[in-house]
């Protein structure tokens, strides 16, 4: 064999071997972008600049189960990327020793424009969210100083780290932030919705998705709010006390008024995050409007928008209920759920 056969296939294997240790080129990796039809984001990022090795490592460390006690759950374990980063099907997230948590596990999407987190709102940063499910003792069950020696002593993580930092001393700080890289960059902003806000590829609305809009707009606008759809407040919606007896942000605030106020959720990729509300309760978008048309009940916390003029909810009819989904439907983005990048590798 000559040396020019040879010389192609060494090219060849090590273009392969190439792609399969660095799968994505700086060319495919363009940092945090804001969409265009989104608001400036929240989150602080001229103390924590999204690079590519940051990010790649907060990938690695939000799919690796090392940051559980007996090393079997992960982050991704409950934020699933197919069900846009949550635990679809289970109405509350399993931990270690298959322990049941009390909350469904909500989505890791858009974060850059949270001003809070979890459904009680108890953390204000985005680079200390990942503590709580960590430390939680029926989540990952872990200590932070447990995770951090874990990783010290791993074969691969210094490397990791000192690609990302400069140092291969692996601290809290640039462990969090690095998760906090990852968990940035999961933007859902390429839905049908979207592309028409953008007046992108010639797409509109239906009759059906435009009325829908209008009554999302009129009867829903006020706490689902575009272009994310939350106002990232905290309310009582009426869903009722519940098998945990959750008494959400109160358990934060200690304010009575408080009590069973949770986080208003988005109303993105609602078609891949069944089941709905904090204690995943409904399964499906049609219970979910019939609890808002007629199942709401009258608590001394409940949002007064769900009680007005002696009425409790919003009237829908069965009409409006069908052109609301057909709306709904054009939030839901699958490329959030195929995107490469925010797969575990």
């Amino acid at each position: 064999m000559n040396r020019k056969i040879w010389l192609i296939i060494f090219l060849i294997l090590a273009g392969i071997y190439a792609c399969k240790k660095e799968p994505f080129g700086a060319e495919f990796f363009a940092g945090f972008q804001k969409p265009s039809n989104f608001p400036e984001p929240a989150y602080h990022f001229s103390t924590n600049t999204v690079t590519k090795n940051g990010f790649e490592l907060g990938r690695k460390l939000f799919y690796d189960p090392i940051l559980s006690a007996d090393n079997t759950i992960s982050c991704g374990s409950c934020h699933i990327q197919t069900s846009a980063f949550t635990h679809h099907g289970h109405t509350v997230s399993h931990g270690i020793f298959d322990q049941l948590g009390t909350r469904n596990a909500p989505p890791i999407m858009n974060m850059a424009w949270n001003t809070s987190f979890m459904w009680d709102g108890g953390i204000v940063d985005l680079d200390l969210q990942s503590v709580a499910p960590i430390t939680n003792h029926v989540e990952m069950g872990e200590t932070m100083d447990n995770v951090l020696n874990k990783l010290r002593n791993s074969q691969e993580y210094p490397a990791l780290f000192r690609k990302a930092y400069g140092s291969e001393e692996i601290n809290t700080s640039n462990f969090l932030k690095s998760i906090s890289q990852f968990t940035l960059m999961c933007i859902s902003s390429n839905s049908k919705y979207d592309s028409v806000m953008r007046q992108q590829d010639g797409k509109t609305f239906t009759l059906e998705e435009e009325q829908g809009r209008e009554l999302v707009t009129e009867k829903c606008g006020t706490c689902h709010t575009e272009p994310l759809f939350t106002d990232f407040s905290f309310r009582n919606n009426g869903i009722g006390i519940g098998l945990f007896n959750d008494e959400g942000r109160y358990l934060i605030t200690n304010n009575n008024d408080d009590k069973f106020k949770f986080k208003v959720p988005s109303l993105r990729n609602l078609a891949y995050t069944a089941p709905y509300m904090h204690d995943g309760r409904f399964f499906t978008l049609e219970t979910v409007l019939d609890h808002y048309a007629s199942g709401v009940h009258d608590e001394p916390t409940l949002d007064p928008i769900l009680r007005q003029n002696a009425t409790l909810g919003i009237p829908l009819t069965t009409d409006e209920k069908t052109k609301i989904i057909s709306f709904l439907n054009t939030l839901n983005d699958k490329s959030f759920l195929l995107d490469k990048r925010l797969s575990e590798q």
